[in-house]
């Protein structure tokens, strides 16, 4: 077992010792803290957990009062920090809410820095163990709990739960933070050799014909590189009597197991998710790194008459318009089409501004009715909003409307090294490679 493991499992078990003595809510108790307290939704009977891992992300009174706060009175306390708020981001979107933002509040600045995944959270966590605190917000994913398991506990970030906001929100959603807008991963196919999508099912996608070759020709991110990814595919395990069911509806007998499960630690025999990632790692498999490169190569399957599929981010769906690409969105697969991958936003722990973060945060989800400025730049296509009182004009469906299913930090947590594991070894012994 890796350290990297080993430490991760040592947090869990501290976690899970200290939970006992927090509050419990109606909700399913997640396994790490929450730094503010998720109120009751007006709309639902359940909140997320309070629970908390260790001192340094205890709920206190101190931090729930934030939480029914007015813009104004949030207004008038930013003003008296010193007004600018600086947002550590992984979409380059966030300036112009930044503008839309200092627009509405000229007293303030706001400052967006745009940086990929690994580097906003390592700054983070470098700022917090050198006290010297920069940020105020961070907007990020957390598709395998990273943040969730570790940020919290060790008290480099705060939750803010604005009372009239959450009640438009599906609890389920707040469990591992203030959920932002959802992302979806979809297969993409070429319009030209296809009127609709040519496959319903995972298991059609990862076909081979008689002599052994790919049916399609699979493009898309090795998912040892990107997590959100590798996520997808451990929700696949969390599901195998339902991947099961959707290989014995695609073929009508029952699936047969043929990955050897001693050759990995950690990994069960005979789960259908494990199965469906031992055979993709067998085929013939092309690995791009970017997600417009990916979609051009599904619209370049035109020309060249070789039938590509690729697995890339929803909003990559714009290239059709912007540039005349015949592509579409996969978007029915049993037994789920895809995981909703959560952006989500957290007060920076000790920052200059903390009023000014979370009149921010509330400015960036549309504010109390949704409909504010503030989130307008993130509504391009194949991206969601996860208010029930706001829906994005520009997709053709909403996130609910389709089978998505939430993505579960705390079930695929124990388990991710393992499966990353066991995808790497299986590429690495994959005669199509």
């Amino acid at each position: 077992m890796n350290m990297k493991k080993i430490q991760a499992l040592c947090v869990a078990a501290l976690m899970c010792s200290t939970v006992l003595f927090g509050c419990q809510s109606t909700a399913s108790s997640p396994a790490a803290s929450q730094s503010t307290k998720a109120p009751d939704s007006a709309t639902s009977t359940s909140a997320p957990d309070k629970s908390n891992a260790n001192s340094t992300a205890t709920s206190s009174n101190e931090d729930d009062k934030w939480n029914d706060m007015t813009d104004e009175e949030l207004y008038e306390l930013a003003k008296q920090e010193g007004g600018e708020i600086t947002i550590y981001s992984i979409s380059s979107r966030m300036p112009r809410t930044c503008e839309a933002f200092m627009e509405a509040y000229p007293e303030l600045k706001a400052v967006a820095t745009d940086f990929d995944q690994n580097e906003a959270i390592s700054k983070i966590e470098i700022e917090a163990k050198s006290n010297n605190i920069n940020a105020d917000v961070l907007q990020c994913k957390d598709s395998a709990g990273e943040i969730y398991y570790n940020f919290f506990p060790a008290g480099y970030l705060e939750n803010y739960y604005p009372t009239d906001i959450c009640s438009k929100i599906d609890p389920e959603l707040l469990k591992y933070g203030m959920p932002f807008y959802a992302g979806l991963n979809f297969w993409y196919y070429n319009t030209q050799l296809h009127e609709s999508a040519p496959v319903d099912n995972w298991w059609k996608i990862i076909e081979k014909d008689e002599n052994g070759n790919n049916k399609y020709n699979l493009v898309f991110e090795n998912p040892s590189s990107n997590d959100t990814y590798m996520a997808l595919y451990c929700h696949m395990i969390l599901m195998s009597d339902e991947m099961a069911q959707a290989y014995e509806k695609a073929y009508g007998k029952p699936l047969e197991y043929t990955y050897d499960a001693s050759q990995t630690p950690g990994v069960p025999e005979n789960n259908a998710g494990y199965e469906f990632l031992y055979r993709l790692s067998q085929c013939k498999l092309t690995f791009i790194g970017d997600g417009d490169d990916i979609v051009e190569a599904v619209h370049g399957a035109g020309s060249t008459g070789i039938d590509t599929l690729g697995f890339c981010s929803a909003g990559k769906i714009t290239n059709r318009d912007d540039n005349g690409w015949n592509i579409a969105w996969v978007d029915n697969l049993d037994p789920f089409v895809a995981v909703m991958n959560t952006n989500y936003l957290y007060v920076v722990k000790g920052c200059d501004n903390p009023a000014g973060a979370r009149l921010f945060i509330r400015f960036l989800m549309g504010g109390t009715d949704g409909n504010g400025p503030g989130f307008k730049p993130f509504t391009k296509e194949g991206n969601w909003s996860i208010r029930s009182d706001y829906t994005n004009p520009n997709n053709p469906f909403g996130v609910n409307d389709i089978n998505t299913i939430p993505c579960d930090i705390e079930g695929i947590y124990d388990f991710f090294l393992d499966a990353k594991d066991f995808w790497d070894y299986w590429l690495s012994k994959s005669p199509a490679k």
